[in-house]
């Protein structure tokens, strides 16, 4: 199994309506790309604010395997919501941060 994280630093003025609506089309990306296991986004709630660098959210996917990761990574609905994505980040792409990792 595959872990997708990706932390998520937001321009000041993206509002609470839009990052939901946002995290709501990713996990709607489930009925879509088979071996897409789990969906979770969640606030950073680390007390070692320094350290966060602004990255205040972020979300995860669990993929079956590497196959079904990049079949995600290719799906044209998932490009859309990621340009949507990256136009409401602080610094484009120096607003993200993205590991995947072998559970």
């Amino acid at each position: 199994m595959i872990r997708h994280l990706v932390f998520l630093k937001y321009s000041e003025d993206v509002t609470k309506d839009s990052r939901d609506a946002l995290m709501r089309d990713l996990e709607a990306l489930k009925n879509e790309v088979q071996g897409i296991e789990t969906f979770c986004a969640r606030p950073n709630m680390s007390p070692e604010t320094p350290l966060i660098h602004g990255f205040k959210e972020m979300f995860w996917f669990d993929f079956r395997d590497a196959q079904a990761r990049d079949a995600y990574l290719a799906n044209e609905t998932h490009k859309a919501i990621g340009a949507r994505l990256m136009a409401s980040l602080d610094g484009g792409v120096n607003g993200i941060f993205v590991c995947d990792v072998e559970l």
